[in-house]
Formats: C-alpha cells, sequence, structure tokens
C-alpha cells in the first residue's frame, strides 16, 4: 500500500510538473475551464440572492385584512384576538388606523398636505400569517374565502397568483441554469480531451517505450489522469475566483439600489459548500475528460 501511494503521488507532482513547464498552454486551458464553470456559477449565485431578496415564502404568502371604517378599535382587536387562536395561522400583527396614518406621513412624503384632514381615512388593518402547514396556494385561497364572510371585514388582499408567477419563473431559471451547466460541463469534457488528446501525440514515442518494456496501459494512463486532475482543480479554482469578483463588483451598486428601497440586503457569494461542489465538479469533469481521451487515443499507440 505504502509502494502504491508514493507512486501515485510521484505521479501527481509529475503531471504537475509537466503542466508547469508549459504555462501558457495550461493557463489557457485552465481559464477556458474557469469560465464555462464560472457561467452556471454565477446564475446559481444570482438565483439565490434573488429569493434572499425576495423574502420568506410565509411573507410572500401573508393575507392582509382591511376592517369597515365603521369598526371600532376594541371590536377589530377582538376578531384579531380570535384569529391567533387559530390552528392555522401563524402569527397575525395588527396594524392600528392611527399607527397607518402615522407611518403614511412619515414615509409618503406629503405631511404637510396631510395636516388638512380632518378625519383618519384609513382602517383598521391586520397581516396574517399562515401556519406551515396552511400556506398553500389552495389553502390561501380557502382562508381568504373564509376571513371574506367575517362581518367587519372590507376587503381581503392575498396575491396568490403574483406567487404562482413568481414559482413557475424561479422554476424555469432553475431548468436553465440546470440545462447550461450540463451543455458547459460537456464542453469542459471535450475541452480537456483535446488538450490531453495533444499531450498524448506529444509523447507518443515515450507511450511506445513504455508499453515496449511492459507497462501496462493502467500504467500509461496515469499521468494523463493527473493531468485531468490538476487541469479540473485549477479551472474550478479559476470559476470561483471569477464569480468572487463578480459579486465583489456587483455588490456595492446592489447594496446601493436596496439602500434606495429602505432595504439591508446585501449581495452573497458562493458559500463554502457550493465553492467545494465547484471544485469537485471541475475536477470530475478534468478526470472524465482526461479519461475519456486515454481510452480512445492510447489503445491505438502500440510499438512496433
Amino acid at each position: 500500500m505504502k509502494t502504491w501511494i508514493t507512486r501515485h503521488l510521484q505521479t501527481a507532482v509529475g503531471s504537475l510538473g509537466r503542466l508547469i513547464q508549459q504555462p501558457g498552454a495550461s493557463l489557457l486551458t485552465v481559464l477556458v475551464m474557469g469560465i464555462a464553470l464560472a457561467l452556471p456559477a454565477s446564475l446559481n449565485v444570482l438565483v439565490n440572492n434573488a429569493q434572499l431578496a425576495s423574502g420568506s415564502w410565509d411573507r410572500a404568502l401573508d393575507v392582509t385584512i382591511y376592517f369597515k371604517k365603521s369598526v371600532d378599535l376594541a371590536t377589530a382587536q377582538h376578531l384579531v384576538d380570535s384569529l391567533k387562536q387559530r390552528s392555522d395561522i401563524k402569527a397575525v400583527q395588527f396594524i392600528k388606523a392611527e399607527d397607518a396614518l402615522k407611518d403614511f406621513k412619515e414615509h409618503s412624503g406629503l405631511g404637510t398636505s396631510l395636516q388638512a384632514l380632518t378625519s383618519n381615512p384609513l382602517p383598521h388593518v391586520a397581516v396574517i400569517t399562515p401556519a406551515e402547514t396552511t400556506n398553500t396556494v389552495a389553502s390561501m385561497e380557502a382562508l381568504s374565502g373564509e376571513l371574506r364572510t367575517l362581518p367587519d371585514v372590507d376587503v381581503v388582499q392575498v396575491d396568490t397568483a403574483w406567487v404562482q408567477r413568481y414559482l413557475a419563473i424561479l422554476d424555469v431559471v432553475h431548468r436553465v441554469v440546470g440545462l447550461i451547466a450540463v451543455l458547459l460541463g460537456f464542453g469542459v469534457i471535450v475541452i480537456v480531451g483535446n488538450t490531453i488528446r495533444l499531450d498524448i501525440q506529444n509523447r507518443r514515442d515515450e507511450i511506445e517505450v513504455s508499453k515496449l518494456v511492459g507497462g501496462s496501459d493502467a500504467f500509461v494512463r496515469r499521468p494523463f489522469l493527473y493531468s485531468g486532475f490538476w487541469y479540473g482543480l485549477g479551472g474550478g479554482m479559476a470559476a470561483w475566483l471569477l464569480v468572487t469578483i463578480v459579486v465583489a463588483m456587483l455588490a456595492e451598486p446592489v447594496q446601493r439600489i436596496a439602500g434606495l428601497y429602505g432595504s439591508s440586503f446585501s449581495l452573497s457569494g458562493l458559500a463554502l459548500q457550493q465553492a467545494a461542489s465547484l471544485l469537485l465538479a471541475g475536477v470530475a469533469l478534468g478526470w472524465v475528460g482526461s479519461l475519456v481521451a486515454t481510452n480512445q487515443h492510447l489503445k491505438d499507440i502500440e510499438p512496433k
């Protein structure tokens, strides 16, 4: 076992040394692989940030009920307390008409104009967050229909259609990112395979001598597989660096836009697990590309 490990380490180091001896060609291959891997990774990061920016689905499926103007504070508060006792409702936020008007004056920019109002035109409002077992579109429609039948309720607002559209768009984006990742993955395999094929042709005489003295196919194939490993690792690291640069360049403008909307949202880059997955994907694609190339071309090289 010790001898086997030593030989593999020697082959791995030797393969890395060969790549370093050809810095221009090796760097070009690594950069092309990095760009191919960085594109779907960047799209995935943008999708994840879009989910974070939109908030949780529980919040997206909140139901807002507007009480009738004739309903006094005590009656509205009693209804809110009864809603809090329901098992299909997680939480209820009660907004008094006075508080709503005060907040509107502060944030609408119409503070001086609103001073002319002789009465509060806003009703009491309750924002209902459904329980996790009830936050489906069908359940929300049933809940909103029931709330509309309450005598003190004027309007019930729940935008389930928007949620359905958002889910459909998000599903399409996920599928597109997956398709792009698969296509570019095949492209990476082709890039590595073509690079290894050229390396095999350049070392044809060396391969023939190795086979002539009894070297097995596995022995001859080993350094090329490690070359694919190093190409894949370098491509994965280049992709991680490119994604990090993209996130860093977009972070400040995105944060500025979020600030204009009163949000503290900030762009997030690749998490540790995602970065590790990107490196593993690069290594796997590089290894597969070299394996395909060696299986296809080494068998055609035999000592004469």
